[in-house]
């Protein structure tokens, strides 16, 4: 560092970045898995925290390469970033070839040893060291603890959590390790969590459904800082925005486009929950005389060339236009550049308009301080980061978003009242000046900051609990209706007693209903969202913690799978009757099922059989009747998961009260048969040790297995109150 080290007073802040590809100007966002968001956030972090007063200067380290298939300024040793502010890179492994983050945490040690030598040539060591990702964190705890100085970490995003979306793809937990190091990042996390003074999150939300998983999770070194956002860039309308191409883009969709903009913009993504935006719409006359809707869902030249996710929801889309003839008041253009995505919010702002973010599951919730920066009013789901977002900036509306008529009654609630429209758009920008602008999140991040280095704050840590076993080798897996549901007064003791154990014990939920049906009676009964949740009784699997949708199972179940055969064979079986659309599904095939004049369960198998029609004919509860691929039921899912995620079916929980809940029970699982009127579908299980014929009820009937297998090895603790 020689003749350019900092001097003179204030602090001075070393923040690792580790694998590379970082620089201060045209950011490869995207080349790779490592070139994301990460990469932004803290070039902008240590730009706007070298103009905080008080600081004397700022590092940000990363990794040198060489390499021919790079940029020359990635072999740069120093690079300028403002008068306090600079990238230093250091050589760790072969400069002359890039290594993704999986493959280099061999080289992480030569990293920690070249970043120690150059603070030793120095004249000062930096007063606080500041990790992004696994693989900093590690670096960083090393050299804090050499140093002797406060380390702050930055998860961006954390190997527990990943790896279930790496499951999600079909590979097998031995797989995600080997290919991807995860043992190895994990353990980094740990060590991090262990090291650390403080860990900045995004929100509160990402502490409590990620850090939480962690061992050496701390509730009083976290903090929760919101990232910043250019300001420069959202900003209120300055001009016509119409005459703009994508303005003209949207305006061809419209029959009068001079009536205000409900604005929805996300990726296209069953989650995103668009669905259930057009619906509300559809539903509307009010709404639709009142405004138009323009939804923008990524790009596309031919929806059929689109991933199974995309074409699921582009197809829904047009399917509801349709549907309820919104022809003419709906936009939807194929294609947007990302430098449209300002214009577009500016042009919703210029139309009088609202932004409406309906997700079943939103994280974060960028979109909506891009719009409120935009001045747009915001209606959003009450899930995640927009409650933290409407909370401080209380320019908006939450919503749930299973309530189709919550949607459009919000949506009305704004557009239909200028001046409270008008309150709404100038505590947006106030709020995000304050809450959410970069210059607010670098003020924030040294009030955080400051008292680590001046040592008035220590963290007291409390040991981490002894786990009873390893993590998250067993799991619960349980129905909803008739099962987990009936008895809300034991629903509380049952979350508590997961929440104790929820370290080691993986929750499912395994149910017949539709994945947005489940979710809603999950929600209005307290249910905490399960790791797992496996619907239409069995055909889809979602994973937390932003309910991640398995890519592998719906490709392995359409084996033979002809459900359009399936209808016209039972199209005129007496006793038969298709439930309504919203119990249907791609691979469930519905009825109401009347035993004293339908054929028997073996008879319509039978009759299946003829047509050489392999399926799962699937009875519950008396009166509803499923058919699905051969491949799928709830046991069948149970099993796909246990085995992907290394857990034994012997440290498998199931619980059931119904002939749908048949195979999560028979085989070498544990099980539960809760004490219901539906006990007789289950009666011939009653000699199978696994299996326990509960005495009480619903969730009653699964804390008293849980002590009766004494699931938890932690028979006194459920005495002590966490359980009955």
């Amino acid at each position: 560092m020689s003749n350019t080290d900092w001097d003179g007073d204030g602090i001075y802040i070393a923040m690792i970045s580790a694998h590379g590809l970082v620089r201060g100007h045209d950011l490869e966002l995207g080349r790779d898995a490592d070139t994301g968001g990460q990469v932004k956030y803290v070039v902008e972090l240590a730009r706007f925290l070298a103009r905080q007063p008080g600081i004397a200067g700022v590092d940000l380290f990363t990794r040198l390469i060489a390499a021919p298939d790079t940029d020359p300024d990635y072999a740069r040793e120093r690079e300028i970033l403002e008068d306090r502010a600079r990238i230093v890179r250091i050589v760790a492994g072969p400069v002359e070839e890039y290594l993704p983050k999986e493959v280099l945490w061999d080289h992480l040690d030569s990293f920690v040893d070249n970043m120690l030598a150059l603070f030793r040539q120095a004249d000062r060591q930096p007063d606080v060291i500041h990790s992004h990702y696994a693989d900093a964190g590690y670096v960083g705890s090393r050299l804090a603890h050499f140093l002797g100085v406060p380390l702050v970490h930055t998860g961006h995003s954390l190997g527990r959590v990943k790896r279930r979306r790496f499951l999600a793809t079909g590979l097998s937990s031995q797989a995600v390790d080997e290919r991807y190091n995860m043992s190895r990042r994990i353990e980094a996390e740990e060590l991090t969590l262990a090291s650390a003074d403080r860990v900045i999150t995004s929100t509160h939300q990402e502490i409590e459904e990620q850090y939480e998983l962690y061992d050496h999770y701390q509730p009083d070194q976290m903090r929760v800082i919101p990232p910043g956002t250019d300001l420069t860039l959202f900003h209120p309308p300055q001009g016509n925005e119409w005459q703009s191409p994508i303005g003209q883009e949207i305006r061809r969709f419209l029959d009068d486009p001079d009536k205000p903009v409900i604005l929805a913009l996300s990726r296209p993504d069953p989650r995103k929950n668009i669905a259930a935006l057009l619906e509300a719409y559809g539903a509307s006359p009010r709404l639709q005389a009142l405004a138009n809707l323009v939804i923008i869902v990524g790009n596309r030249e031919d929806i059929m060339d689109l991933d199974e996710g995309a074409q699921e929801v582009l197809t829904q889309l047009l399917l509801s236009i349709d549907r309820y003839d919104l022809y003419g008041r709906v936009a939807y253009p194929k294609r947007h550049q990302a430098d449209d995505v300002s214009v577009i919010y500016r042009i919703a702002a210029l139309s009088g308009g609202v932004f409406v973010n309906p997700a079943l599951t939103e994280p974060f919730g960028l979109t909506l301080i891009e719009a409120a920066a935009s001045g747009l009013p915001i209606v959003a789901t009450e899930d995640g980061g927009p409650r933290d977002i409407i909370g401080n900036c209380e320019n908006g509306l939450l919503i749930d978003p299973l309530d189709t008529e919550a949607i459009a009654s919000a949506l009305l609630s704004v557009l239909a009242h200028a001046s409270q429209r008008q309150t709404y758009v100038d505590r947006g920008l106030k709020g995000v000046r304050e809450h959410y602008s970069w210059d607010a999140h670098a003020a924030r991040y040294l009030k955080i900051v400051r008292p680590l280095v001046e040592k008035t704050e220590v963290l007291e840590r409390v040991p981490p609990s002894q786990r009873p076993m390893l993590y998250h080798d067993r799991a619960i897996f349980t129905d909803l209706d008739q099962t987990l549901l009936g008895d809300q007064s034991a629903l509380p003791r049952f979350v508590e007693v997961l929440r104790a154990n929820r370290r080691n014990a993986t929750f499912g939920i395994a149910t017949g209903r539709r994945l947005d049906s489940a979710l809603k009676v999950m929600r209005a009964h307290g249910i905490p969202d399960p790791d797992v949740l496996i619907t239409s009784g069995g055909t889809a699997i979602h994973y937390a913690p932003d309910l991640t949708a398995d890519a592998y199972w719906p490709q392995h179940i359409d084996h033979g799978w002809t459900p359009h055969v399936v209808r016209r064979l039972l199209s005129d079986l007496p006793g038969l009757e298709l439930q309504p659309k919203n119990e249907q599904s791609r691979f469930k095939v519905s009825y109401y099922y009347d035993p004293r004049i339908a054929p028997s369960h073996e008879e319509i198998n039978g009759l299946l059989y003829q047509e050489e029609l392999v399926v799962n004919v699937v009875v519950s509860f008396g009166q509803f009747l499923d058919i699905l691929p051969i491949r799928a039921s709830k046991g069948m899912a149970l099993r796909y998961v246990a085995d992907h995620w290394g857990i034994p079916l012997e440290h498998v929980l199931a619980a059931g009260g119904s002939g749908a809940d048949e195979d999560m029970i028979r085989g070498n699982t544990l099980a539960v048969v809760v004490a219901n009127r539906h006990h007789e579908e289950l009666s011939h299980l009653v000699d199978i040790d696994r299996v326990y014929y509960a005495e009480q009820a619903h969730a009653q009937g699964i804390l008293e297995a849980i002590e009766h297998f004494d699931f938890f090895h932690v028979g006194n603790q459920l005495q002590a109150g966490a359980g009955p």
